[in-house]
C-alpha cells in the first residue's frame, strides 16, 4: 500500500493491483479507513480510498470544503496516483461528490457505485430546522455515539468499530463538519447527475434511516440512466462498516467492468 500526503492534496492510499481501478470515497464523518472492511476483502484489485479535504489525515487543508472542491480534489488526486481506468465508490456524502465528479465524463471514468448516496434532488425532510440539528451531531464523542447508535446504525458492530465511527466524526475541521449538514446536503446537483453516461449502480440499506430507500428510488435513481438498483438486507446508513461482504459482491455483481479480474 501506498501512502500519499501532499500539501496540495488530500491524503489518499494507493493499494496496486488489477484494474479497473476502485476510487472509494467516503461520508461525511469518515475517512479513508472507513473502507477498509471492503478493501480487505477486495485483494488484488487496484484501489485509491480518501481522507477528504478537512479529515482525519487532511483536517489541516484550508477550505471551501464544499462538494465541488471535493469533487475537483478527488479528480486532482487521481491524475496523481496516474489512475487512467477507474470506477468510483461513493458513500453518502461520497456518493454525491462522485455524482458532480463522474458528471464532466472525465476520460477513463468506466462506472459509479453509489452507497447510501446522498441523492441527486434533496429530500423534503432537509428542512433548515432538520440541517441545524444535524451540523451538531458530531460536537462531542456522546453526541457521535447517539448518532451513530440511534440513526446511522442498524446492526450491532465490534466495539473497534464503533470507536473508530467516534474518532473519525470527531477527526473533522470545524469548518468542514459543518459544511455538508448546514449546506452540501441541500444542494440540488440532479442537472450534474443527469449528465452521467457512464452506467451507475445504486446500492441502498434496507433499514436506512439517513437516505432511505424510497428517497433513493424517488431522488437519485430517476436522474440517473438506466441504474442497476441493489438492496442489501438488515444493514442501515453505514453500510461499508455494518454490510462489508454484500457491498463486495454488490460492487463485484454489477458489470463485467467492475468485476475482480479471474
Amino acid at each position: 500500500m501506498n501512502a500519499t500526503r501532499q500539501p496540495h492534496l488530500p491524503a489518499y492510499d494507493h493499494r496496486p493491483g488489477a484494474g479497473p481501478t476502485l476510487v472509494f470515497l467516503h461520508y461525511w464523518g469518515g475517512s479513508a479507513r472507513t473502507w477498509d472492511l471492503v478493501v480487505d476483502r477486495l485483494a488484488g484489485r487496484d484501489m485509491l480510498t480518501v481522507d477528504f479535504r478537512g479529515w482525519s489525515r487532511s483536517i489541516g487543508m484550508s477550505g471551501p470544503y464544499t462538494l465541488r472542491q471535493l469533487a475537483d480534489d478527488t479528480l486532482a488526486l487521481i491524475a496523481d496516483a496516474g489512475v487512467t481506468d477507474y470506477v468510483l465508490v461513493g458513500h453518502s456524502m461520497g456518493g454525491k461528490v462522485a455524482q458532480l465528479v463522474a458528471a464532466t465524463r472525465p476520460v477513463g471514468l468506466r462506472g459509479i457505485v453509489l452507497v447510501g448516496s446522498g441523492p441527486a434532488k434533496p429530500a423534503a425532510e432537509i428542512t433548515a430546522e432538520y440541517r441545524e440539528g444535524l451540523s451538531h451531531a458530531y460536537d462531542s464523542d456522546e453526541s457521535v455515539a447517539g448518532a451513530r447508535d440511534n440513526v446511522l446504525t442498524a446492526t450491532a458492530l465490534p466495539e473497534s468499530i464503533k470507536t473508530q465511527i467516534v474518532s473519525d466524526s470527531r477527526s473533522g475541521a470545524d469548518a468542514a463538519r459543518t459544511q455538508w449538514p448546514l449546506r452540501g446536503i441541500a444542494e440540488d446537483v440532479s442537472e450534474h447527475t443527469r449528465m452521467i453516461s457512464v452506467p451507475a449502480l445504486v446500492v441502498a440499506g434496507e433499514n436506512d434511516h439517513v437516505e432511505p430507500v424510497d428517497v433513493l428510488v424517488n431522488n437519485l435513481v430517476p436522474y440517473l440512466s438506466g441504474a442497476d438498483f441493489v438492496v442489501i438486507p438488515g444493514t442501515g446508513h453505514l453500510i461499508p462498516l455494518e454490510a462489508p461482504a454484500d457491498l463486495v459482491d454488490a460492487i463485484t455483481a454489477f458489470a463485467p467492468t467492475v468485476s475482480l479480474p479471474a
